[in-house]
């Protein structure tokens, strides 16, 4: 009988945690260091990784994420004792996904021919702005030219190139985003992700704004319009949203998020990674120490915790509505032991928040610009 995420499919994900740079928008686990054991680091993900596959033995691997932090900043020999050990650890689907984030300065795009040797075949890069003045706001190292430059590098490289663009930046108008965007599709790219700059505390950005000294946010309408605009100009280039903040032409789509999305099982390796993963019929939520020294230096790097059928059916719902395709509500009460309520899909129907097909039910346009309180309503006790 088949397992519940065999519905979402098996991913990897490696985050290497180190940085030449602190964005002072990131609350990602990522550390600036001076230097880096890369011996060290490449023997201790091999042998999680190892460890990982003991316990998931036979299952097929369809995509391989390598996050951060900063991967491109890893040694491509590094890369390539992963992608060795992965293939001796798992079958391994014919279209394997192997993507790796990475950042467009000139030294990083130097490497992209070695990454490609070692096995990546996707890289998604952090364009972030496509002007200097933003750039140097956002903390970001390398220049517009530097970034268009290597993105050319990037898709002579790789058969798969996405990148990220953010909005909503400070003092960021309407027009000037159009702007942008159209520039950044134009470019040819079959996949972006497509972000709204947010305030998180704990951040260089976030102690600003506690402090009032933070200016030139856009307030609520911008941010919609903004929103809205995104959809538009993305359609017109045959880009739609497939997920919440990603577009992509028709078969670009991520297949390691989507794993994520459709509530697949991953393994996450790495410091601070976290999975979900599926041993003799019970499913894990697994997190790794987090900060990089004590995870190097760990015999057991990783804890566990039980999810309960609930536990499982609120995350099914929560991933599963981020994306256009909407989710199974079958497989909601399978996990849940019982039906989503009808008087609240009723209610959410009757708002134009989401439609109902069958057993699949999806979100509207306005249902995904008020994600989280569509959220709020169908979880309400």
């Amino acid at each position: 009988m088949a397992e519940d995420w065999q519905n979402g499919g098996f991913g990897l994900y490696i985050h290497w945690p180190f940085c030449a740079a602190k964005c002072p928008y990131c609350d990602f686990n990522s550390h600036v260091t001076r230097t880096v054991d890369h011996d060290q680091w490449r023997d201790a993900l091999v042998s999680e990784i190892a460890k990982a596959g003991q316990q998931t033995q036979g299952r097929v691997l369809q995509s391989v994420f390598f996050g951060g932090g900063t991967p491109s900043l890893m040694a491509p020999s590094t890369v390539d004792a992963i992608m060795r050990t992965v293939e001796r650890t798992w079958p391994t689907a014919n279209d394997l996904e192997v993507t790796l984030e990475a950042n467009p300065t000139s030294v990083e795009a130097a490497r992209f021919a070695d990454f490609r040797t070692a096995g990546v075949n996707r890289v998604s890069m952090g364009i972030q702005a496509l002007n200097d003045t933003d750039l140097k706001a956002l903390g970001r190292m390398h220049t517009a030219a530097e970034g268009l430059a290597a993105f050319d590098i990037a898709r002579n490289t790789f058969e798969r190139v996405s990148f990220d663009l953010m909005y909503g930046r400070q003092n960021q108008s309407l027009s000037q985003w159009e702007t942008e965007l159209q520039q950044a599709l134009s470019l040819g790219l079959d996949h972006v992700s497509l972000y709204q700059l947010t305030i998180e505390a704990g951040t260089a950005f976030g102690d600003r704004y506690a402090v009032g000294a933070l200016r030139g946010l856009p307030d609520d309408d911008l941010s919609a319009d903004m929103y809205a605009i995104t959809q538009d100009i993305c359609s017109a280039f045959s880009m739609p949203r497939y997920e919440v903040s990603n577009h992509a032409k028709d078969g670009a789509e991520s297949r390691h998020n989507l794993i994520y999305w459709r509530y697949g099982d991953y393994i996450g390796i790495g410091p601070g990674a976290h999975g979900r993963v599926t041993l003799d019929g019970t499913r894990y939520a697994t997190e790794q120490a987090r900060m990089p020294a004590a995870w190097l230096t760990k015999d057991n790097r990783e804890t566990r915790e039980a999810l309960s059928g609930q536990d499982q059916a609120v995350e099914f719902l929560m991933m599963g509505l981020r994306v256009s395709q909407g989710i199974d509500l079958k497989r909601y009460s399978d996990l849940a032991g019982r039906p989503v309520s009808v008087a609240r899909i009723d209610e959410l129907v009757d708002l134009e928040m989401i439609t109902v097909a069958g057993s699949q039910m999806t979100l509207t346009d306005q249902g995904f610009t008020l994600l989280n309180g569509v959220l709020r309503t169908l979880l309400a006790d």
